[in-house]
């Protein structure tokens, strides 16, 4: 949780303002938390619930509730349109998008699955209250499915293998893309490129510079790649807590604690 945090904190700043290059800071002048954050810990709020009862449609309204709870709450955030308007209705229901926001959300399924196709299904429904496009879906349930692998000590090779075979064939590498990458906020074109980010990286930090490198939504791209490379290396804890001063004395930060006393590993 904490990897897509610094992610979109990161990359918060190059969203409208493309870096392409590794040689940035990291977090700092004028660099925020934003939506995707705040969608992350509605997601891990709905999660913490459901490691208590398993109920898979307690999760879901969950998963709607704490969306616009905390949605409401951190209305300047930086939310697309529909999403806006899904978010500021009681009773408005999914409306078919495709968007990378059902992706950027998803990554506290894998620590409350206790197996692989639990973390994608709870991808999916996560995703289906406003994303219920069959991409949009297929973005969620592949970056559950990969944070899920790493945190269990898959490869990159495994699970690189498994998303190819069940859902993205990458085929392009940051260097043959860079100079050409274009915002794209739809799942389809923009998770394959977070997926990459983390299948080039060396390291955590070098996932985040990876994602802010080739622009576009670098906030978004660098949220979802920040969420599989800290399952997979971990965070440093220079990173760490230099997010946690972004979010202190919010309610991110106290769900953030609470989902590391439950979900520690």
């Amino acid at each position: 949780m904490i990897g897509a945090f610094i992610g979109d904190i990161a990359g918060s700043v190059f969203e409208f303002n493309n870096c392409k290059s590794k040689d940035i800071e990291l977090m700092g002048g004028g660099c925020r938390f934003t939506d995707d954050s705040v969608m992350t810990a509605a997601v891990a709020s709905a999660c913490l619930d459901y490691a208590d009862d398993r109920n898979m449609e307690h999760f879901e309204s969950g998963v709607s509730r704490y969306m616009r709870l905390l949605g409401r709450k951190y209305i300047d955030a930086g939310y697309g349109g529909r999403f806006l308007k899904w978010l500021m209705s009681d009773d408005m229901g999914a409306y078919y998008s495709y968007g990378n926001g059902s992706a950027m959300r998803v990554s506290p399924v894998a620590y409350a699955a206790r197996k692989l196709s639990e973390a994608e299904t709870l991808g999916e429904v996560s995703a289906r209250v406003t994303h219920d496009h069959p991409e949009g879906i297929k973005g969620a349930r592949a970056v559950a499915a990969a944070v899920f692998m790493a945190l269990h000590g898959a490869s990159k090779e495994e699970i690189r293998a498994y998303i190819e075979s069940g859902y993205y064939k990458i085929g392009f590498t940051l260097d043959e893309i860079r100079d050409t990458y274009t915002f794209d906020v739809s799942c389809q074109g923009s998770v394959p490129q977070a997926l990459e980010a983390f299948f080039e990286a060396e390291s955590f930090e070098d996932a985040i510079r990876n994602a802010i490198s080739i622009g576009g939504d670098s906030d978004t791209i660098a949220c979802i790649a920040g969420s599989i490379a800290g399952a997979f290396f971990g965070v440093p804890d220079d990173l760490k807590n230099k997010a946690l001063d972004f979010i202190a004395g919010t309610d991110l930060y106290a769900i953030y604690k609470d989902f590391c006393a439950k979900f520690a590993r």
